[in-house]
């Protein structure tokens, strides 16, 4: 899936998300522009993680100023799923 970011320095992220044992898991993570290390970073930790623990995790993180970050647009990316 393609998610338009906002207010962050990525301006996409696509992600996959599969159905097991009744559970969404997020297979795959990658985010378009933004910090390259720290959002491959983030790709590897949630990848395998049920959409709910990295909605959790996520929402509400802030980037300095701004009042969202690419962990939290992630977050709501994967919040439109449900």
């Amino acid at each position: 899936m393609k998610f338009k970011t906002n207010g962050v320095c990525a301006s996409e992220i696509n992600f996959e998300v599969e159905e097991k044992d009744g559970k969404k898991i997020v297979t795959d993570v990658k985010f378009t522009g933004g910090c390259n290390g720290n959002l491959q970073g983030i790709s590897k930790l949630v990848k395998g993680m049920p959409v709910d623990e990295v909605i959790e995790k996520l929402q509400g993180l802030q980037c300095g100023y701004k009042s969202t970050s690419c962990p939290d647009q992630l977050a709501e990316a994967l919040k439109q799923l449900s």
